[in-house]
């Protein structure tokens, strides 16, 4: 439903984003591409607190900043110590697609052991006057979202965005599922159940933007993002799986990836199901059921230990119940946090 008028002229925005000053011991700046070992470094100090199960893979950051369409020096702000030691940081990525939102994802963190200093409610600050600049910047008469992404075991951060008016909207589930169990056999007579070939790649991008209409805050990928993810070190297209139809379309997909990284802090080797998905004219079928089943079953093979995924509690198709049907088990949560607009 359209809103009344365009974001331009629904938000005011401040001309200026004055550099936050917590205390003389901090320098404040823009993020620079050389950064970006500081920034893992204290990524991953808050990851082992916050989800000790998976760490974000540097390359992933690197993309991140890389991207067509944030602006370095615009679109972040980093906090160092006087060692030069990144004590903080903070992202706002304005999603290109822009099809039913507006929508903006304010990423970051602060080194644990330096919380409690108001870096954190600092940057959101900041984070929040950048993202109001950018609605109003836009001439679409969109719902203009900003989003904020947090773990169940990271509560100071829902704190810190609750306080600043955004509201909870959205509960995430992360499911393991032991692959020493036995897989359920299914099959299909009108499908073909192929991996992931650089050959359908268009044609399972095409499918991905199909399949993410309905969902929660999902926009179109462009293929500027979904190149990223296939040429990533830890996507697997030989564990990824196609519903291929006679006629040559994609009735659905598994895709996976496999980070050797997450192992020593899981505990156990695992498959990450990055995304599943069923264009629209063939749910209702069992599709995502097959596939699913497939890829476990590879999984297993190549000796993986658990397949691991996270899903949306309220997803439209019904995705955890399937989930937990095929045996995943809930391990761990997380919260979408959105201030509307």
């Amino acid at each position: 439903m359209s809103q009344p008028g365009p974001l331009s002229a629904r938000v005011s925005a401040p001309a200026t984003l004055p550099i936050p000053v917590s205390d003389s011991e901090l320098t404040w700046r823009s993020v620079r591409l050389e950064d970006v070992k500081g920034i893992m470094d204290c990524q991953w100090e808050s990851d082992r607190v916050e989800h000790p199960e998976y760490l974000l893979p540097e390359e992933d950051m690197e993309d991140e900043l890389k991207h067509s369409y944030f602006n370095l020096e615009l679109d972040s702000l980093i906090a160092l110590d006087s060692s030069g030691s990144v004590v903080g940081y903070g992202l706002a990525i304005q999603d290109p697609g822009q099809q039913t939102l507006v929508r903006v994802i304010l990423e970051g963190t602060v080194r644990p052991s330096q919380r409690g200093r108001g870096i954190g409610r600092q940057i959101l600050a900041w984070q929040e006057a950048r993202a109001l600049q950018m609605f109003a910047a836009s001439s679409k008469e969109l719902p203009g979202w900003m989003v904020v992404f947090a773990e169940d075991r990271a509560p100071e951060t829902q704190r810190l965005a609750l306080r600043s008016s955004f509201e909870l909207s959205r509960h995430f589930l992360s499911m393991n599922r032991d692959l020493s169990q036995p897989v359920p056999e299914v099959a299909s007579d009108w499908f073909e159940v192929v991996p992931f070939d650089e050959s359908l790649s268009k044609l399972v991008f095409e499918a991905r933007n199909d399949s993410f209409q309905d969902h929660w805050g999902s926009q179109p990928l462009t293929l500027e993002r979904w190149n990223e993810v296939i040429v990533r070190s830890s996507f697997r297209g030989d564990l990824s799986r196609i519903a291929l139809t006679p006629d040559g379309k994609i009735a659905g997909f598994v895709l996976s990836e496999v980070n050797p990284d997450d192992f020593v802090t899981q505990g156990f080797s695992s498959a990450y199901i990055l995304l599943v998905g069923v264009p629209r004219a063939f749910r209702r079928r069992g599709v995502a059921r097959v596939l699913l089943a497939s890829a476990l079953q590879a999984y297993s093979q190549a000796g993986l230990e658990k397949a691991v995924l996270d899903v949306d509690s309220a997803s439209p198709t019904g995705a955890d119940g399937l989930y937990g049907a095929l045996g995943f088990e809930t391990v761990n949560s997380s919260v979408a946090l959105v201030k509307e607009y």
